[in-house]
């Protein structure tokens, strides 16, 4: 018997296809907790960000990523995490977030390379901030995390502006140029045949050289925008394309660390197992390719600009087969 109350069946699928199965099968349940270890609390409290995953009301997941002066994250126990800050109205967390929604949390520190993640529900919201139930909590490698300090910087963002699937000039400049972007997904629906104490959403990193989510548009006036992402080597959870694989919708944000413009998109999502694209992108796997529903550009959205990066060492040199 395979453990089905750690991972679901898409994560399980992904993980035999890797030859991970047997592995992740027993290490799982010692390693996502339904509680944050005292590294993990002391991480998220020390943070000035916190991204969130969340599902809006036709289930389409987002990402979105909130702010505030370090503490503004704190842990009252081992079971509840609590945000003091409320996302701006023009954010799809915004309309997401009451009590039972369920929520895909990740904090990240840069410059030490340090991520955690902690997927849950909403158990309090109120005028101030919110309180997360823990499902699960676990920890993540460090690898392609480009290393890069934060500074705050008071500014007054601009309105938001929500287009269709076919990206603005300046979604296409932040994306050229852009080495990290984060990644909701949700788990499969109820009645699919997964446990229902697996539904939930999460949110993960993905880092790469500048310009590593390639963008090109379909024919005609009305072609969506898509972008294919390289997959490389992680830690066989298959957290992200566990849940695309059996629920292929996505949300992506991207963050301009000099302007602190965001770019948030909602994705059809799709697994490119294997090709000559997949053998001409250096160090991936396979590709992650995300067409474009709708997208937010939300310039000035941060108070926050990073300090110039220091690229993951998997980068500089590309992981071998």
């Amino acid at each position: 018997m395979h453990d089905t109350a750690t991972f679901h069946e898409g994560e399980r699928a992904m993980q035999a296809r890797a030859g991970a199965l047997e592995r992740l099968t027993a290490i799982g349940p010692r390693v996502v907790r339904d509680h944050m270890p005292d590294q993990h609390r002391e991480l998220f409290e020390k943070l000035p960000t916190l991204v969130v995953g969340s599902l809006d009301a036709a289930g389409q997941p987002w990402a979105s990523l909130l702010a505030g002066p370090p503490g503004f994250v704190h842990t009252p126990d081992e079971r509840h995490l609590s945000v003091n800050a409320r996302p701006a109205a023009d954010d799809p967390l915004a309309s997401a977030l009451a009590v039972g929604a369920p929520l895909g949390l990740l904090g990240l520190e840069p410059h030490t390379r340090r991520r955690n993640r902690m997927n849950g529900r909403v158990v309090s919201d109120g005028a101030e901030g919110f309180t997360v139930r823990v499902d699960q909590s676990f920890g993540n490698c460090p690898q392609y995390i480009q290393a890069r300090e934060p500074e705050w910087v008071p500014q007054a963002p601009l309105p938001a502006q929500r287009h269709g699937a076919r990206l603005i000039e300046p979604a296409r400049a932040l994306l050229a140029s852009a080495d990290t972007v984060f990644i909701a997904s949700a788990a499969p629906r109820a009645g699919s045949g997964t446990d229902e104490t697996n539904q939930g959403v999460d949110v993960s990193h993905r880092g790469g050289l500048p310009g590593f989510a390639r963008v090109h548009d379909e024919d005609g006036p009305k072609g969506a925008s898509v972008l294919t992402i390289p997959d490389y080597r992680g830690n066989f959870f298959f957290n992200t394309l566990g849940n695309l694989l059996s629920r292929p919708q996505a949300g992506l944000l991207c963050v301009d660390p000099g302007s602190g413009d965001v770019l948030q998109l909602a994705a059809e999502a799709s697994i490119v197992w294997e090709g000559p694209e997949v053998d001409a992108t250096p160090g991936a796997e396979r590709l992650l390719r995300l067409r474009v529903v709708s997208h937010l550009w939300r310039p000035r959205a941060l108070p926050l600009r990073w300090s110039a990066h220091e690229f993951a060492p998997q980068l500089i040199t590309p992981p071998r087969d």
